[in-house]
């Protein structure tokens, strides 16, 4: 039984797929006219408005694009507007360190100078005070060989000497004096 209920239910599918396959002009016809109507219809009332929304989109596709160039050229603009201001403040920065630099070399050749100045006019000073502190002592030496030879010559004569005496015995006892070898021990 189960064979045979397959069989009706195959004979019915060949039917039924025959029945599709088969040319029945009256329904070609109104299919046609169907489709026609039906292709009229939607030229005239959905196509255009279809197309409209297509045409705007498009549209709108088309500015956010020139839009969307206009602003990438805008940004390279200003990146290149941004590079210039920092080659421009590189510059700057390394003039102001240029004249820093030149301004502190030339600062410290015056203070060099000032120093070097000052040193030479302390040593000429030195020598100076030690050129008169050696006067002061060779003239201090005199006197005192003077008295030394005053006292001496007294006691070996065993008199007073006069003024003029006195003159000759200091010139003789100085002009025997090599002041040159004192000046040497100072």
């Amino acid at each position: 039984m189960r064979d045979s209920v397959l069989a009706i239910v195959l004979a019915q599918e060949e039917e039924a797929g025959n029945d599709l396959i088969k040319v029945v002009p009256g329904l070609m016809i109104w299919t046609a006219v169907t489709f026609l109507i039906t292709f009229y219809i939607l030229k005239k009332l959905a196509f255009s408005r279809i197309q409209g929304l297509i045409d705007r989109r498009r549209d709108r596709i088309k500015e956010a694009l020139d839009e969307a160039d206009n602003a990438r050229m805008e940004a390279r603009a200003l990146l290149e507007q941004h590079r210039q201001l920092i080659a421009e403040a590189r510059a700057q920065a390394d003039g102001v360190l240029a004249e820093a630099r030149r301004q502190a070399d030339a600062q410290h050749e015056r203070v060099r100078a000032e120093a070097s100045a000052d040193l030479e006019r302390r040593l000429e000073e030195n020598q100076r005070a030690i050129a008169a502190e050696n006067r002061k002592l060779l003239e201090q030496v005199r006197r005192e060989v003077v008295e030394l030879t005053l006292l001496a010559s007294e006691k070996v004569t065993g008199k007073v000497l006069t003024a003029d005496d006195q003159r000759r015995l200091i010139d003789e006892a100085v002009g025997e004096l090599d002041f040159d070898q004192l000046a040497k021990l100072n």
